[in-house]
């Protein structure tokens, strides 16, 4: 008989064996409920620590720290050139300065752990799906592989390659071999093209249904010229068009509703990270973005449903500059920044008063009345219909076959009008444009390090920002900076991984 994770594993030597706990058997006669369950807490895994609250961890890191969404944001956003932190902690400055990278910093070790947290617990509960039969067999199955192809894409995009862990090769005692980026790739590929006439064209909120499978098809099909050297964005354009036109979703009526405390009333939301300041808490879920952007030295911590601020992050003008004048702009995602007490510049990273903190996420209720509390309960957007709309317009202009430059042009101002932003003509609408607006509407949900480098913004120096590279006014980085180094506890665990290229 097949045992049955206890979702708890070491990843310090890359183990892909989850330890032992019971037969599925003997938790379906507890509970008919079981397996439900188990799922559940293959998707906490993006958001949570561990299972025991926010002191818990699944893996043998710090579980303030360490958590996949903390990680996401880490690496997606403060490397690049919307937020930075202060606090400095072993090895945090190197990211919000995007220098010094090396292979002994924790917060890259974080991220490849939690990779190889998830994938592993995904295998087991696939090969006991292979011999037992539950209800809805096939969307549960679909779902757990979802999430694994979810873990396997920011392995991809942050570290290029790794081991190929999955259910046909679960339980092999010998180190697997290290697979390429484009052999990852080609794995998610198939996983998702498989999956998706499979999966559930709705589901419950929170849960992976057709339009989020083919979200992250797209996304994968986006940067596919950053992955392989081929780009696809007509594939990627295919599965766009399927969101927008069969997810039954639509664009919120304010902008705000998708970041505050009761956004799971947003009709945009394709697929969240949940979040419950009491039955989820976590310091890595949006209790990070919260409570980061918030202290009792320049603001109401209570205004925005926080008891706590950590005085930590602040964007920088490279976010809050494409808005023009703060003062005059019409945009109202402009005033989502924090200027009383502030200044404009950020002349030391280090200092709370130099550059805005972030009150787009908040823990207040956008239309209901919810209480100040110590944990955020807001979800976080990890895929949301404007960022389809975005991805058509660019998907149209770098000549994807199937677009339509006037619907293009249609769905960047349904967003800018939203924000009672100013629409703009043909003329305006080019690829430059596309990264500015992105940059407007998605800063700080995990995306922007990935914009940047698919733009041929991120390394080099045609493009600076605050403290690129180190100095007030950024300087060029080397392109060995598109992917982080392979952490050396990975190295040292399985003699069969690489470092990448300049480390």
């Amino acid at each position: 008989m097949l045992s049955l994770l206890a979702i708890s594993s070491c990843t310090d030597d890359l183990d892909t064996k989850p330890e032992v706990e019971q037969t599925l058997d003997d938790l379906l006669a507890d509970d008919p409920d079981a397996v439900a369950g188990l799922l559940s807490r293959l998707y906490a895994t993006f958001a949570l620590s561990g299972p025991d609250g926010p002191s818990s961890s699944d893996i043998s890191d710090n579980a303030g720290e360490s958590p996949f969404l903390r990680g996401i944001v880490n690496l997606q956003d403060f490397t690049a050139d919307g937020m930075k932190n202060r606090w400095g902690d072993d090895g945090l400055d190197q990211l919000t300065t995007t220098s010094n990278w090396d292979e002994n910093n924790k917060f890259f070790r974080y991220l490849y752990n939690r990779i190889y947290y998830t994938i592993p617990q995904a295998n087991n509960l696939l090969v006991i799906l292979e011999s037992e039969t539950v209800e809805d067999q096939e969307q549960v199955r679909s779902e757990v592989r979802f999430l694994r192809a979810l873990a396997y894409y920011y392995l991809i995009d942050c570290f290029s390659k790794g081991v190929l862990a999955t259910d046909q090769n679960y339980g092999t005692s010998a180190p697997l071999p290290e697979a390429s980026r484009a052999e990852l790739f080609s794995f998610v590929e198939q996983e998702l093209l498989d999956i998706e006439p499979l999966t559930a064209a709705s589901n419950d909120y929170g849960r992976a249904n057709k339009a989020t499978v083919q979200m992250l098809l797209a996304k994968l099909y986006m940067n596919a010229g950053v992955y392989t050297g081929e780009s696809r964005y007509t594939e990627a354009l295919v599965y766009i068009n399927k969101i927008i036109q069969e997810g039954n979703y639509s664009l919120a009526p304010d902008f705000l509703i998708n970041f505050s405390g009761d956004n799971d009333s947003s009709p945009e939301i394709i697929f969240p990270l949940l979040a419950d300041a009491e039955s989820s808490q976590s310091f890595g879920n949006t209790t990070y973005i919260v409570n980061g952007n918030l202290s009792t030295e320049t603001l109401t911590t209570t205004d925005f449903g926080a008891t706590q601020g950590w005085t930590g992050h602040r964007a920088t003008k490279a976010w809050y500059g494409l808005f023009g004048d703060l003062a005059t702009t019409t945009d109202d995602r402009a005033l989502l920044f924090w200027t009383e007490g502030h200044n404009f510049e950020m002349n030391d990273y280090r200092e709370w008063t130099d550059g805005y903190p972030s009150i787009k996420f908040r823990n207040s209720g956008f239309s209901t009345d919810l209480p100040s509390t110590d944990f955020s309960g807001t979800d976080f957007p990890l895929f949301r219909l404007a960022d389809a709309y975005l991805m058509y317009a660019e998907c149209v202009l770098r000549n994807a076959e199937g677009g339509d430059l006037n619907q293009a042009l249609g769905y960047v101002n349904q967003i800018r009008e939203r924000s009672n932003a100013t629409p703009i003509n043909e003329a305006e609408l080019d690829l430059d444009f596309i990264l500015d607006e992105r940059a407007r509407e998605l800063n700080l949900e995990g995306h922007r390090r990935s914009d940047l480098i698919r733009f041929g913004k991120f390394t080099g120096g045609s493009y600076l920002w605050p403290w690129k590279g180190n100095t007030v006014q950024g300087t060029a980085i080397p392109d060995t900076y598109e992917l982080f180094p392979i952490p050396l506890s990975a190295l040292e665990a399985n003699t069969n991984l690489t470092q990448n290229p300049g480390y």
